[in-house]
């Protein structure tokens, strides 16, 4: 065992945090999956169960891989993953899914190994490097907007265009962690302000064309206003109706909790196990259990900034915050989501909630970092043997004495 720990390099709180996390996921993902188990099958959530496991241990194998990679390879590794990730996610909304009715192309089907694969979250991921790799580039240049086009924005508004027709609430994420990271890295302020008005821009083109061309992407811009109106103004409907029971799962937690696997709203929520994960633990767990949850994730945030305040190289440090950042962002809106701050987005817990995808995402971006935090120790251990190497060396004392 102490080999094990031995090989686990870069910062041992975020491995100390993202084990724990995923230790700790194991007790909501089995309460919170007997609605689904009575759904689909016996009753039983062993099955469900076993599932997250696999999902948790390749996630893990996955992590320590990553971490063991230098991460100034990840800069080279972002070019040639682009051009795949847009062919994934072209691929992926032309297979047009349909799930009860609505457009849903959001997975890619893997018949060989029978699971499903979320292609933007990887989108994410690498979108956030190749940024964080030009960012780096340009930091002692004085570049203008028109130089920056092909090799920054196309790229960029290329995969949010794929991933926009799908998955909203995505898009607007990535969109927004780009545009923090191009911030934090010193892109023009003024440029960011044009950008996001292009954006905006954008988007209401794409609302007005969906209006009026309703067969191109059947309910998707429906179920957003929906969401959105439903959120201000109290209406009824599948989403406020999953928020309602949110909030008397919540509210029935009270302090301690109605005890672990005591949950009676998990049978009413239909996403349970995944984006109302939260409310599940809430219940259970009572507010013990929420602010643990939460003060959890907030320490993975301090030590992100830690890791990247340290980072040795302009990349490392933007790096680490753009892949870190959309981790900790995206439970927050999970949480939020759970008590009503934000409307029904479908993003889920990072490491908590049953799902390999996003689990697997956040492990790659947890590794990424970790590289980072990796390469820092390493310096600091070199730095630490010359001294002690040249204060102990007895014939650099006598060459000196003489």
């Amino acid at each position: 065992m102490s080999n094990v720990f031995a090989n686990l390099k870069g910062d041992k709180v975020i491995w100390a945090v993202a084990g724990l996390l995923a230790i700790f996921s194991f007790l909501p993902v089995y309460s919170a999956s007997s609605n689904l188990a009575y759904l689909h099958g016996d009753g039983s959530t062993s099955g469900f169960l076993v599932v997250h496991f696999f999902h948790l241990l390749l996630g893990f194998c996955v992590l320590f891989a990553v971490h063991k990679i230098p991460y100034h390879y990840f800069r080279g590794i972002s070019i040639l993953l682009l051009p795949i990730v847009i062919l994934l996610l072209l691929f992926t909304i032309a297979q047009g899914t349909t799930i009860d009715g609505a457009y849903a192309s959001r997975w890619i089907q893997i018949p060989v190994l029978n699971v499903s694969f979320q292609s933007s979250t990887l989108a994410s991921v690498v979108l956030m490097v190749y940024v964080a790799r030009y960012l780096s580039k340009i930091t002692e240049k004085t570049v203008t907007f028109k130089e920056t086009i092909l090799p920054l924005w196309l790229p960029v508004f290329a995969v949010l265009v794929l991933i926009l027709p799908a998955n909203f609430s995505t898009t607007a994420i990535i969109f927004c962690m780009t545009l923090m990271l191009m911030f934090l890295g010193g892109y023009p302020i003024k440029y960011l302000a044009a950008i996001l008005g292009v954006g905006i821009v954008m988007l209401s083109i794409f609302v007005l064309t969906a209006k009026a061309f309703p067969g191109l992407m059947p309910n998707r811009v429906d179920t957003w206003t929906s969401r959105i109106e439903t959120f201000f103004d109290d209406e009824e409907g599948t989403e406020q109706y999953q928020v309602e029971r949110a909030k008397t799962a919540i509210a029935q937690g009270g302090i301690t909790g109605t005890g672990i696997g005591k949950s009676v709203q998990r049978n009413f929520l239909p996403q349970s196990s995944s984006d109302f994960i939260y409310a599940i633990i809430v219940e259970e767990m009572g507010l013990i259990g929420a602010f643990g949850v939460m003060l959890a994730y907030l320490l993975l945030l301090f030590r992100i900034v830690i890791v990247a305040t340290k980072a040795n190289t302009v990349f490392g440090k933007l790096v680490v915050m753009g892949v870190g950042l959309p981790v900790v962002f995206q439970a927050l809106i999970n949480m939020g989501v759970a008590v009503e701050l934000f409307p029904v987005t479908g993003q889920t817990l990072p490491l908590v909630s049953s799902g390999g995808t996003s689990v697997w995402m956040t492990c790659i971006a947890l590794g990424i970092i970790l590289s980072v935090s990796a390469r820092r120790e390493e310096i600091k251990e070199s730095e630490n043997k010359e001294f002690e190497g040249e204060e102990d060396n007895p014939l650099d004392i006598l060459s000196e004495a003489i």
